[in-house]
């Protein structure tokens, strides 16, 4: 991408920076066997990689209602990466857990991050990218802002 003739509004950077990473993210995942992934599938596997829970403990968390909480499921279910059973502790509901391929996808996603990090360190150095990390994660918490109550999945 040619230099523009004014540096870029600080929002565009950032915009871009999200866009090049996300593209990046996807064609690793894809390399790997993960070329079927959706919009809102990393989301579910950050929240069910850290427990199972049922389909309404999910749209909670999501912040969406249990209808689109199911139809994203069963989405993810028929391509082969979640999987019901059911609930222990309640015969009504049931659990919703990563599959094999769930968890391969969700560990290959830790990975691509990881080595991207390392990349950034190693092209700009590792004070370059904690100052980043300090500044976004700054930015991530400023007070008396709420985030995108659709973000909690990746952070609670």
């Amino acid at each position: 991408m040619p230099a523009p003739a004014q540096p870029l509004d600080f929002g565009i950077l950032l915009a871009l920076a999200y866009q090049n990473f996300v593209r990046d993210l996807r064609a690793h995942l894809a390399e790997q066997g993960f070329d079927d992934l959706g919009r809102s599938d990393g989301f579910v596997f950050r929240a069910l990689g850290a427990r199972p829970m049922t389909v309404s403990d999910l749209a909670a968390r999501l912040d969406v209602t249990k209808q689109a909480a199911a139809q994203i499921i069963d989405d993810m279910q028929r391509r082969g990466y979640v999987v019901r059973t059911p609930d222990p502790d309640d015969r009504r509901a049931q659990r919703l857990e990563l599959t094999a391929r769930g968890k391969s996808a969700l560990a290959a996603a830790h990975r691509f991050h990881q080595r991207y990090e390392r990349r950034l360190a190693g092209d700009h150095g590792a004070p370059a990218l904690g100052a980043l990390r300090e500044i976004l994660g700054a930015m991530a918490t400023e007070p008396d802002q709420t985030p995108d109550p659709r973000l909690r999945a990746l952070y609670l």
